[in-house]
Order: C-alpha cells, then sequence, then structure tokens
C-alpha cells in the first residue's frame, strides 16, 4: 500500500478513536450506550480495524513492528472500551468513569501516540524518496 494511503488511514483512525470517549462518556452518563460491549470489544469492527485486518495491506508492512504495535494497541483499545461498556450495561457507573479515566484512557492515548509515531514514520520514508 502506498504510504500516502497509509497515512490517511491513519489520520482517520485517530479522529474516529478519539470520538470514543465522548461516546463512552455520554454512555455512561445516560447509562446506556449507543454499541454493546460485545460489539466495542472487536478490534475488526470499526474501520480502522477492518482496514487493518483487511486484504489491502501488504505482507511487508504486516510484518513489520509499526504494524504489529499499533494492532496489539488498537486491539487493547477496543477490550478497555467494551470494559467500560460492560459496566455500563451492568448499571455500574462508578466503575465504569474510573476504567475510564483510568485504563481506557492510558490505552487510548498510547494507540494515539503509537498512531502518531508510525504515521511519521510512513512520512519520512515519503520525505526520502522525494
Amino acid at each position: 500500500m502506498h504510504e500516502q494511503q497509509m497515512v490517511s488511514q491513519i489520520n482517520d483512525a485517530i479522529g474516529a478513536h478519539g470520538m470514543w470517549k465522548m461516546r463512552l462518556r455520554t454512555a455512561i452518563n445516560s447509562g446506556i450506550g449507543d454499541i454493546r460491549s460485545e460489539q466495542a470489544c472487536r478490534d475488526d469492527k470499526c474501520a480502522f480495524g477492518q482496514w487493518i485486518h483487511g486484504p489491502t495491506i501488504d505482507a511487508a508492512t504486516r510484518a513489520g513492528v509499526p504494524y504489529q504495535v499499533i494492532r496489539r494497541l488498537h486491539a487493547e483499545f477496543h477490550q478497555s472500551a467494551g470494559a467500560v461498556l460492560a459496566c455500563v450495561e451492568r448499571g455500574d457507573r462508578d466503575r465504569a468513569a474510573d476504567l475510564l479515566a483510568g485504563d481506557y484512557t492510558a490505552r487510548s492515548e498510547k494507540l494515539v501516540r503509537g498512531l502518531t509515531k508510525w504515521k511519521h514514520e510512513l512520512l519520512a520514508q515519503v520525505s526520502a524518496f522525494v
């Protein structure tokens, strides 16, 4: 896959995953999520997950450390989002809020840092060819 297309996917992922915090906070405040925990914990259901698990990424990229790290961080992010929503579904808003502020936020920030690093590495590759 061309580096520019990968950068675009990564930019989209950073924005989309940034929206999750608001989505989860809304679920905690209302007591109802707009998605079930079983769905949220799946890292292959969002647009970025479909891309990262999909066929458009070449074998060399899949074998690389950045891809492997992001795939793991993305899965951990979704596990955390699912855990927050599971608490909401059980009516345990306090535990959901604690998870949102703690584990979820830490994993979200780590994912965004990883995505940003991968993006900068790809942009450096593009610059090297210019």
